[in-house]
C-alpha cells in the first residue's frame, strides 16, 4: 500500500485536517486522520480530489496568443485552427499534445476528456488517435478520448446541409459505419479510456442519432450543444427542433452537452429530466465571445455541470471554477449563484463522472488523483480553506498525484522545462 499524509483534505466538501489516504493499484483503499508517519509521503497544503479537464481540443493551445488580430472573430480564430490542424501529423501531434497534457497537470488536472476530430483516417488509419493516447500516458494524464463524428461541414442560414470544405476533410470518416470501424480498432493504453462524442448537429445529420446511440451504449457520450444563437436557428429552421430536443436519444447520465450556451427552457427542462451533464468552458465562451449559459438553472433543474478548458486559451481549473460563479455574477446582477462545494464538485466528481471514471473525490474505491494547493502563496494566503479553491491558480498547484503516482512533484513535471518544449511544438505546428 502507498500513503499518503496530507495537513488538510477536502472530504465530502469538508476541509478535515491531518488525513492519511492509503491506495492499492491506484484506488484509494484507505482514509482516517492522524499524525504523520515515517512511511507517508506528505502532501503539504490543501489536498484536493483530482480536477477534471471535461472537454480539451488538445491541439488548440496552439492558437493561445495569435487569433486576435483582424478584430479576432470567431471565424478568424477558426480560420487559424484550420491552418494548425493542415500542419499536424502524428509524430508533431503527439509532441504538441504531450506538451499540453505537462501543462494541464502542472495547473492542477488529473483527467481530461479529448474531444478528438483530428482523425485524418484517409491517411493515417488510427495514428492520429493513437498519438494522443500515446501522449496522455507521456505526460502522465488520465484521459478519455471522446473519439468524435464529423461527418459535413455545417448548416446554411436557411438550415441545409453544407458539404465539408477541404479543410474540414481531415475530421471525417465519411459516414457512421466508417467512424464506427475506425473507433472499434483503437486501442487504450492504461490510465486511458474510449468515450465518444458527435461534434454538433451542424456536423452530423440527426436521423443518424439513433443509431449512434446503440453503438455507443455504456459509453460517455459528449457533443457541442447550443454554443452558438446561430447553431439553433439553424437547427430550428432544419428541424423545428432545438439542438438539445434532437439529442433526445442520447440525453442520459452518459451525456454530456458541451457549452449549452444558449438554451431555452425546454432544453433544461429535457437536460434536467435525463440528468445529462453540460460541461461549461468559461474562459473559452468569453474568449469566443459565445455568451454565459444558464449553469445555476440547470443545476436546480437536475442536471450536473463540469468543466473544460476547450481551446486551452487558459489552462487553469481554478479559473474556470471562478468564471462559472463570476460569469453568471455579471449576467445576474446578483453573487452567490454557486457555493464553493459545488463549484467545487463540478471541478473534480461530475467532471470525473461524465468521463467514465470514479474519481474526483477522497473516499475508499475512488481513485487516487490527487491535487495539492498551496496555502500560503501571495494569491492563497489567508484564504478561508473551505473557499481556498476560490483564490488560488494553477500556479498553486505542488503536487499532482494520478493513479496512486506523484507526476508533478515541487511544481515540476518530469519534462522538466515545459514551456520551453511548448514553445519549440507550437513554431513546428505555426511558424
Amino acid at each position: 500500500m502507498t500513503t499518503f499524509w496530507a495537513e488538510a483534505a477536502v472530504i465530502d466538501g469538508v476541509v478535515t485536517p491531518s488525513v492519511r489516504i492509503g491506495a492499492v493499484d491506484g484506488v484509494i483503499t484507505a482514509v482516517s486522520s492522524g499524525p504523520v508517519r515515517e512511511a507517508d509521503r506528505v502532501l503539504p497544503g490543501l489536498v484536493l480530489p483530482g480536477l477534471a479537464n471535461g472537454h480539451s481540443h488538445a491541439f488548440h493551445r496552439a492558437l493561445r496568443g495569435r487569433t486576435h488580430g483582424d478584430g479576432g472573430t470567431f471565424w478568424t480564430w477558426r480560420e487559424q485552427m484550420y491552418a494548425a490542424a493542415a500542419r499536424l501529423t502524428p509524430d508533431s501531434y503527439f509532441e504538441l499534445a504531450s506538451a499540453v497534457f505537462a501543462e494541464m497537470l502542472l495547473a492542477g488536472y488529473t483527467v481530461v476528456g479529448e474531444f478528438h476530430y483530428l482523425h485524418d483516417a484517409s491517411v493515417y488509419g488510427t495514428a492520429m488517435d493513437d498519438a494522443v493516447l500515446a501522449a496522455a500516458a507521456n505526460a502522465g494524464i488520465r484521459m478519455t478520448l471522446l473519439d468524435t463524428l464529423y461527418l459535413r461541414g455545417g448548416l446554411s442560414g436557411a438550415g441545409g446541409p453544407l458539404p465539408l470544405a477541404p479543410e474540414q476533410q481531415r475530421f471525417s470518416d465519411g459516414s457512421l459505419a466508417g467512424w464506427a470501424t475506425r473507433h472499434a480498432s483503437i486501442s487504450t493504453t492504461p490510465n486511458t479510456r474510449l468515450g465518444a462524442a458527435i461534434h454538433s448537429v451542424r456536423a452530423v445529420d440527426p436521423t443518424l442519432f439513433d443509431d449512434f446511440a446503440t453503438l455507443t451504449a455504456g459509453s460517455p457520450v459528449h457533443a457541442h450543444v447550443s454554443e452558438q444563437p446561430a447553431e439553433n436557428a439553424q437547427s430550428l429552421a432544419a428541424w423545428g427542433r432545438t439542438p438539445v430536443q434532437l439529442f433526445e436519444p442520447l440525453l442520459g447520465p452518459d451525456f454530456t452537452a458541451v457549452h449549452g450556451t444558449h438554451l431555452s427552457a425546454d432544453d433544461v427542462r429535457l437536460l434536467g429530466d435525463s440528468v445529462s451533464t453540460v460541461c461549461f468552458c468559461p474562459t473559452t465562451e468569453r474568449d469566443l465571445a459565445d455568451g454565459v449559459g444558464p449553469g445555476s438553472t440547470l443545476l436546480a433543474a437536475g442536471a450536473a455541470l463540469s468543466l473544460g478548458s476547450d481551446q486551452n486559451a487558459v489552462i487553469d481549473p481554478f479559473e474556470e471554477l471562478r468564471g462559472l460563479e463570476m460569469n453568471e455574477r455579471l449576467v445576474s446582477g446578483s453573487r452567490g449563484r454557486f457555493t464553493p462545494a459545488q463549484l467545487l464538485t463540478a471541478a473534480t466528481a461530475d467532471g470525473y463522472r461524465s468521463l467514465g471514471w470514479n474519481g474526483g473525490a477522497i473516499e475508499v474505491g475512488a481513485l487516487c488523483d490527487l491535487t495539492a494547493v498551496s496555502t500560503s502563496s501571495v494569491r492563497t494566503a489567508g484564504a478561508a480553506a473551505d473557499q481556498l479553491w476560490l483564490a488560488a491558480s494553477a500556479g498553486d498547484v505542488t503536487t499532482v498525484v494520478v493513479n496512486g503516482a506523484v507526476v508533478v512533484d515541487g511544481a515540476r513535471h518530469p519534462f522538466g522545462d515545459v514551456g520551453a518544449r511548448l514553445a519549440r511544438t507550437i513554431e513546428e505546428v505555426l511558424p
